[in-house]
């Protein structure tokens, strides 16, 4: 083989594998279970030169493939791991790599990943102070050196800074969790605090380059230009739409504040200082191989749509794209085609663009589906009307406003304004034409007892069964001010009932309606119904194949 990469299903082994399988190398990959498989083919990638070998580095290894380049990227990266079973991978996995390698007759390279803390230790593996994490890869940086050395192993160890990128949930993912939900109260750590990042992607082309350049270098590779913690922290507010906190807590007082009271893992508190790391032969290699790091903040920007996404790695991602734009002057969750969709999908309350999911792919061409403001991941506006026309300003074809429940208001008032902007109208369960009897529609329901509604209890107020969407209504409704705007908005839908039956009589362009015949219209729409047989208040989501079918017979 090319190059047999051990810890393939990992975060970054996987993207090595996808790196060297791009390159048109003949890889082994040394797993326990093959996820990785599955994980390249979603991606589109060309496994025929791919071999998958079973593999434990925690025992002696045998019986596997010969490489010129072997890859160690296996490790126990988690916080709050006993000592043995850190070092168990760590340092003794990490071992058995080296002294396997050693047996290989045509060995070019072995590439160890190991940390970039590593140059701030002072050479101590320092158990107790550290952490087991952080102690057992200083340990195991030390140890294969050694070993490397006395076999005469051609080594390169790569010093990787925080690895960020789809698929990352640790690390300083938590920072931006505990800020998304509103629970990062202050900054820990002190202005000149650096927490340094590399992309998983950037990382993975570094890594396929190291054979090729001279044995014996050991790199540190990072953006040197990554923002210090507090801006790092104020362009990942920006971009979602949060508050970034003003306050800062020295690292000194959370080390002596119980965990209790700060939600500090104080292993994780080790890597934030002020050290900065020697960069420049990593510079060189990239310099020299024609790599070129992405800017730190697009970066952030881009994890942090992944994040949000997956909701921290609890939920799949929609289909691309997706992510945080400005609507408006307004931070929106939008999934989809910005500027030419055929259909652009408005939800009803109290749900997100999730609700869309089984109806989408179903529509034959593209869609835009945002979060309305004040709902879901967006942020609030003032009112929904100027944040439509902003919505719609970039789109270049002429689609078909598709709006659910409450948010059928806000479409036809921009059919009748706009009408030149849009092909037509269809109004999925409108709300103001329906009997207001749903629990949900009442204005007795509190926001305090929306936001605790766990995921069955919505799913029944909803008419649903409990899925994805309603999981994901559920998440975002725990949320500081969504629940209250989502009774807010729920409350002027009802008194505006009247004002919007009169709308629905003078707009200009074709409207049609589609109700489930469980949740029938009540009131004379003078427009062509559909009755979708069985179907409640959501058939986009208990019947979505027949209701693409209507939507493409438009």
């Amino acid at each position: 083989m090319d190059a047999i990469v051990f810890g393939a299903t990992g975060f970054i082994g996987r993207s090595l594998v996808a790196e060297l399988l791009g390159r048109g190398l003949r890889v082994a990959a040394a797993v326990r279970n093959d996820t990785l498989t599955p994980w390249l083919l979603a991606r589109g990638a060309d496994i025929g030169g791919l071999t998958v070998v079973t593999a434990d580095i925690t025992r002696p290894l045998t019986g596997l493939p010969e490489a010129a380049d072997v890859y160690n990227t296996a490790a126990r990266y988690a916080f709050g791991l006993g000592r043995r079973e850190a070092r168990e991978t760590n340092v003794t996995g990490a071992l058995n790599v080296v002294e396997w390698a050693a047996t290989l007759p045509a060995l070019r390279r072995l590439v160890h990943i190991s940390g970039y803390r590593v140059s701030a230790s002072g050479g101590r593996a320092d158990y107790a102070a550290l952490g087991a994490y952080e102690a057992s890869k200083i340990e195991g940086d030390l140890a294969v050196r050694e070993r490397a050395r006395e076999l005469d192993v051609p080594l390169t160890i790569a010093n990787p800074s925080a690895v960020i990128g789809p698929g990352q949930y640790i690390g300083p993912a938590a920072l931006v969790q505990d800020l998304w939900n509103r629970r990062l109260p202050a900054l820990p750590g002190g202005p000149g605090t650096f927490l340094p990042i590399v992309t998983v992607d950037y990382l993975a082309r570094f890594l396929a380059e190291i054979p090729a350049s001279p044995a014996g270098e050991h790199h540190w590779i990072l953006d040197d230009e990554t923002p210090l913690l507090p801006e790092l922290i104020r362009t990942v507010a920006d971009h979602t739409g949060v508050p970034a906190p003003r306050a800062r807590v020295p690292v000194g007082l959370l080390r002596r504040l119980p965990r209790r009271l700060t939600g500090a893992d104080p292993e994780t508190l080790t890597f934030l200082s002020d050290d900065r790391y020697p960069t420049e032969s990593a510079r060189a290699l990239a310099e020299a191989a024609g790599l070129d790091m992405p800017p730190a903040a697009d970066a952030l920007r881009a994890w942090a749509d992944d994040l949000v996404a997956t909701r921290f790695g609890t939920a799949a991602p929609p289909p691309a794209p997706y992510g945080f734009v400005s609507v408006a002057g307004v931070r929106t969750w939008v999934t989809g085609e910005r500027e030419r969709p055929d259909h652009v999908l408005l939800h009803g309350l109290p749900m997100n663009a999730d609700l869309w999911t089984p109806l989408a792919p179903l529509l034959g061409g593209p869609v835009l589906a945002p979060d309305l403001p004040g709902q879901g991941r967006s942020a609030p506006a003032p009112s929904v009307d100027p944040w439509l026309a902003g919505l719609l300003d970039p789109v270049r074809t002429r689609p078909v406003l598709v709006a659910h429940s409450a948010a059928c208001a806000p479409a036809l008032r921009f059919a009748t304004a706009r009408p030149d902007r849009v092909a037509g109208v269809v109004l999925i369960s409108p709300a103001f034409l329906q009997a207001p009897g749903s629990r949900l529609t009442r204005s007795s329901l509190a926001a305090p007892r929306l936001r605790r509604m766990p995921t069955a209890a919505l799913a029944e107020v909803l008419g649903l069964p409990e899925g994805p969407e309603v999981e994901s209504a559920v998440t975002d409704l725990g949320r500081p001010g969504t629940a209250r705007r989502v009774v807010a908005a729920l409350r002027t839908a009802h008194a505006e009932r009247e004002r919007t039956r009169e709308l629905l009589g003078r707009v200009t362009v074709p409207v049609r309606i589609i109700v489930g015949s469980a949740d029938p219209l009540v009131t004379d729409a003078g427009r062509p119904v559909t009755e979708i047989a069985g179907a409640g208040h959501h058939p986009q989501l208990t019947h979505a194949a027949e209701v693409a079918r209507h939507l493409r017979e438009r």
